[in-house]
């Protein structure tokens, strides 16, 4: 897999597999991010985040917009579909099953070929 790919492009289609494969990758880096964060001893009060948490949170932004256009291309939609999350609730629900779990485009679209093909 093409991490640099997945996790920097905005262009072509993902399916769901490498959807969830990046997803996993950012909840990982974030958890290892609070853990280095609470041994450093760098976390503010009982829940806060931490220096190396508050940047991993910003470049997760990033590659998670990434992440989130390919699999909107992969269903034949833009990628600022994504904005679905500014919705309490029913976005993250919305971004959810149509991201991860329904099936995308069968065959080209116009945003590239089958990722499955």
């Amino acid at each position: 897999m093409d991490w640099k790919y997945l996790l920097t492009s905005f262009d072509g289609r993902i399916n769901r597999a490498k959807f969830w494969a990046g997803i996993g990758v950012l909840i990982a880096v974030s958890i290892v991010a609070s853990l280095l964060d609470m041994v450093l001893g760098l976390r503010v009060g009982e829940a806060g985040y931490g220096l190396i948490g508050i940047i991993v949170a910003i470049a997760s932004i990033y590659f998670a917009l990434a992440i989130y256009a390919k699999r909107w291309h992969d269903r034949g939609k833009s990628g600022w579909w994504s904005l679905i999350a500014i919705v309490p609730v029913i976005g993250a629900i919305w971004i959810l099953v149509e991201l991860g779990i329904l099936e995308g485009d069968r065959g080209a679209n116009q945003y590239g070929p089958d990722p499955l093909a």
